[in-house]
Order: structure tokens, then sequence, then C-alpha cells
């Protein structure tokens, strides 16, 4: 997931430091899982190729 949140400050960014108060972000919440998954073989490809 590239959506990131700021538990200080509640605001959602895509960087991994917060640009207002400069602290570390966490993801907000694991993806729902779902037995049609649309983008399952991209997102699987893309896991593979950053964990090679």
């Amino acid at each position: 997931m590239k959506l990131r949140k700021c538990p200080e400050c509640k605001r959602y960014t895509l960087k991994e430091v917060c640009r207002s108060c400069e602290s570390a972000t966490i993801t907000p919440a694991p993806p729902k899982f779902s037995p049609v998954d649309k983008f399952g073989r991209w997102r699987r490809k893309l896991i593979k190729k950053e964990y090679n």
C-alpha cells in the first residue's frame, strides 16, 4: 500500500515522514480481502519484484 497516515496529526500522505509534524507515518489499515481480486496478479508481481 502506498497511502500512509500520520498518527500525530491524522493527515494522509504518500511519504514515510509527515511533512507538517515530521513524525513517522504508518499504514492506516490492511487491504480488504476479496476472492475476486481484480489487481491481485499485478500486486503479487510488484511484491515479488520488491523482495527479489
